[in-house]
């Protein structure tokens, strides 16, 4: 994509235009620069998504899915245009009609076994031509990589052949030109610059027949390019890559000696050869596929234990689990309640080397201490009233994986020994059971309990404390980064208008105002109840003022809530709006709705709101 910007948006301004109501007029842009592109969002109503997670600015990469609103655009960096090649070939428009010979599929010798059996070219090089037919064969498909194969492929062309000049070029199913090009040279490797005729890959490409010419430039009947005759070539050949009657691309190759010019058996033979690549070219673009779809797919469903937030605190935190996560050190994250601690936690283990096992989690507040014992360690058949059978434990469970201890400080002191040897000797005992266990696992522990302060109140061991402690982690409160707030109730909007099945186009500025002006004491996990409040209660497409908690409303700070006196002037504006219909209607709540416009849950949460119950019953 050249350097530049993209606008998109409702508005028809926009370079793209999308003409859907939950789109906003200006929604967000894509600018790219020095082939970096990314994407930014123009404070919308309900935000732009990448790959299912909220951004203010994100880098793009091909295959990244952008949300607008409820549109999906899909970003690639590829433009499909045939002269943009960067393996150094290139296409030109010139025809050549002069000694042309064609081949079908149906009639290529090597697709055909019996006919081997009466081949003109006699014994000695049939049996040569299917030995290289037999290697190319074995080593093409032991290649995992586009790149490699089209490399090794056009390497093995060069040996069976008297080819100077070879290259494969792919297109798309339904597209009528290529989408890609390797080129490769004798002499010069995969450096060299192939020239190939245009119009001869193109009749291959649509026509799906082999073509050679020989004597190219010869005889009055003959028309070329200028540019083959300044090359003078002399030979060339190129045939279709098909698989299940589709043709994906051609492979390409021609000579410049007129002493050693390509004849019907090197014709035959590379039909041969195109036959076995098409099935490893299909085969790699079809795992190239699903892997880049599985990416996106992770990321989407992934979505909901995503960390979110592109503030200065986060991106420290992002940078602190980049260096963290590849270690196997024990790690103790802290922060207030509702931080995230635990969806940090799971960003560790994701990007550990543990990741393909198993994440086990237990919260050490919610059990008593026996049954605490009994979740963590396992224990044996008849241990214990109620041990009717053997029991894995939860770090048992998470043997190879991660093991995260939630509520740590929590533990009793009986349980925290016990999980000092875990940590020390890497190995337990079952309830019940003398036998120890050994264990691989990576712990990590978090807390928003004062650690230091419980040792010195003898209720934590410090010993145990070092041992959690190696490296730590403080998750930022909401209120330390106001800047994600709006990507947060972004993110929580789009969750739960799928999840209670109500079309939410996005947050008004007012209400976002007040998001941004509120305290957060409960931090994210508040906010995503105040969030959902809203879109359970709302009743318009957009969550207004009045569908937040009382509490959030009353809450604000004064000193953020942008000009106090034009906040006050507009609750007294709609106290006076509401109080003015009441006594229009004669207190009756449907029809003073009605004559406000708007429904009458919403007009019942007002009046509760700004406390004008009594002064509208007392009319």
């Amino acid at each position: 994509m050249p350097d530049g910007e993209v606008s998109v948006g409702r508005d028809p301004a926009n370079a793209v235009c999308i003409n859907d109501p939950s789109v906003s007029r200006r929604h967000c842009l894509i600018r790219c620069e020095a082939g970096a592109c990314r994407v930014e969002d123009l404070d919308s109503f309900n935000g732009t998504f990448v790959n299912g997670v909220p951004i203010g600015v994100q880098p793009l990469t091909d295959g990244d899915r952008i949300g607008v609103g409820d549109v999906v655009l899909l970003f690639l960096c590829r433009n499909g245009e045939a002269e943009d090649y960067s393996l150094g070939v290139e296409l030109d428009a010139g025809i050549v009609t002069h000694s042309m010979t064609r081949l079908r599929r149906e009639d290529a010798h090597y697709l055909r076994p019996e006919s081997l059996l009466v081949s003109d070219s006699g014994p000695s090089r049939a049996a040569r031509d299917l030995n290289a037919l037999l290697k190319i064969s074995m080593a093409v498909n032991s290649i995992r990589d586009m790149d490699t194969l089209q490399r090794r492929l056009l390497e093995l062309i060069l040996e069976v052949t008297p080819a100077e000049h070879a290259a494969i070029l792919l297109a798309e199913t339904g597209a009528p030109d290529f989408v890609s090009a390797f080129g490769w040279s004798r002499d010069v490797g995969g450096g060299a610059s192939v020239r190939v005729s245009r119009t001869v890959t193109g009749q291959v490409l649509l026509g799906g027949e082999a073509v050679l010419c020989n004597d190219i430039g010869e005889g009055s009947d003959a028309v070329v390019s200028d540019s083959l005759v300044a090359q003078r070539v002399r030979s060339l050949l190129c045939v279709p890559l098909s698989i299940f009657e589709r043709v994906i691309g051609v492979i390409y190759c021609d000579t410049e000696n007129p002493a050693a010019p390509f004849d019907d058996e090197h014709l035959q033979l590379l039909m041969a050869i195109a036959s076995v690549a098409s099935v490893a070219i299909e085969n790699i673009r079809h795992v190239e596929l699903l892997v880049g779809e599985n990416r996106r797919l992770r990321q989407e469903l992934g979505a909901e234990f995503n960390m979110i937030g592109e503030s200065a605190p986060m991106q420290r935190i992002y940078q602190r689990i980049s260096r963290v996560a590849p270690s196997d050190s024990t790690v103790l994250i802290r922060g207030e309640s509702g931080t995230g601690k635990e969806l940090a936690a799971r960003a560790i283990h994701a990007y550990s080397e543990r990741r393909d096992d198993a994440f086990v989690a237990i919260n050490c507040a919610t059990l008593t201490e026996h049954l605490l014992e009994s979740e963590l360690f396992g224990h044996e058949k008849g241990a214990f009233t109620g041990a009717v059978s053997q029991k894995k434990g939860k770090i048992e469970v998470a043997e190879g994986g991660t093991l995260f201890l939630d509520e740590v400080g929590e533990l009793p002191m009986p349980v925290q020994a016990k999980l000092l040897r875990v940590l020390q000797e890497r190995e337990f005992e079952r309830l019940g059971s003398t036998r120890p266990i050994k264990v691989n696992v990576r712990v990590i522990a978090a807390t928003n309990r004062d650690l230091e302060g419980a040792i010195k109140n003898g209720t934590f061991r410090k010993d145990l404390y070092f041992r959690l402690n190696v490296v730590s982690l403080v998750m930022p409160s909401l209120s330390e980064r106001c800047e994600d707030i709006p990507l947060l109730a972004n993110n929580f909007v789009s969750k739960y208008s799928k999840k209670c099945k109500r079309k939410v186009m996005g947050i008004t500025p007012e209400a976002r105002a007040c998001l941004a002006a509120y305290g957060w004491p409960g931090n994210v996990r508040e906010l995503e109840n105040a969030i959902e409040h809203a879109v359970v209660l709302g009743a318009t497409d957009f969550i207004v003022l009045e569908d937040l908690p009382d509490a959030v409303i009353e809450g604000r700070r004064p000193s953020q809530q942008g000009t106090p006196k034009f906040y006050h002037a507009v609750i007294e504006t709609k106290k006076h709006l509401i109080t003015d219909a009441l006594k229009q209607v004669d207190g009756n709540y449907t029809k003073a709705a009605e004559l406000l416009g708007i429904h009458p849950n919403n007009l019942h949460r007002l009046i509760r709101t700004l406390g004008l119950k009594e002064r509208c019953i007392d009319r």
